[in-house]
C-alpha cells in the first residue's frame, strides 16, 4: 500500500513539477519591463526626499547627480514651463553626461539662452511614457524633433547611444529616466 501511494505521488509530483519549471522558463522569456524604479545607477542617485510629492524640477533638485541638470534649467528660464505641464517625461542627463560634453561646448551652450532652451527641450516629451513604451520606442519632444528608445528588460537606450541609469522616478507631474549623455536635438 505505501508503495502504491509513494508511486501515486510521484506521478502527480512529476507533472506538478515539470509545469512549474515550463511557467518559471516563459516567465524568463517574457522579460517584463519594471514596474518600480529600476537601473545600474539607481543607488548612485542618494535621493534626499521621495519626490513623487513634487514637480518635475523640485524633484531632480532632490538628487545631487543632476544637479547640473537643475541649474541649466534655471538657467533656461524653463523651471515654470516643465513644472506647469500636467504629465511629461524626462530623459534627465546626470553630472557625468555634462563631464562628457567639451568645456568650450558647456560654456558656449550656457551663455545661448536659445540653444540652451532648445537642447533641454529635446529631452522632454510632453506626456508620461511607462518603461513598457521604452523596447521601440520614437517619440515627439517638446522642441520638436523625435528622440527613440530601444532595449528590454531594464536595458535602455535613448537615440542608441545614451544609457537609462535608472528609470521610472515618480514626480508629481512627471516620470523620468536618467540618463549618462546630454541628447542633441537633430540639426
Amino acid at each position: 500500500m505505501r508503495t502504491a501511494q509513494a508511486a501515486a505521488a510521484a506521478v502527480v509530483s512529476i507533472p506538478l513539477a515539470l509545469g512549474g519549471l515550463a511557467a518559471q522558463s516563459h516567465a524568463q522569456d517574457a522579460s517584463p519591463s519594471p514596474s518600480g524604479t529600476f537601473g545600474s545607477g539607481c543607488s548612485a542617485l542618494s535621493q534626499k526626499a521621495d519626490t513623487a510629492k513634487d514637480k518635475v524640477v523640485e524633484a531632480a533638485a532632490a538628487y545631487p547627480k543632476l544637479s547640473q541638470l537643475v541649474s541649466a534649467t534655471v538657467r533656461a528660464k524653463l523651471s515654470g514651463t516643465l513644472d506647469g505641464k500636467p504629465d511629461v517625461t524626462v530623459f534627465a542627463p546626470n553630472n557625468q553626461a555634462f563631464q562628457k560634453v567639451t568645456a568650450s561646448q558647456l560654456a558656449s551652450l550656457l551663455t545661448n539662452q536659445g540653444q540652451l532652451k532648445k537642447v533641454l527641450t529635446y529631452h522632454v516629451v510632453d506626456k508620461q511614457i511607462t518603461p513598457d513604451q521604452l523596447s521601440k520606442g520614437s517619440f515627439t519632444t517638446v522642441e520638436g524633433s523625435k528622440l527613440t528608445t530601444s532595449g528590454s528588460g531594464t536595458d535602455f537606450k535613448v537615440n542608441g547611444k545614451a544609457n537609462i541609469v535608472c528609470g521610472n522616478i515618480k514626480a508629481a507631474n512627471a516620470t523620468i529616466y536618467v540618463v549618462d549623455t546630454v541628447l542633441q536635438p537633430p540639426s
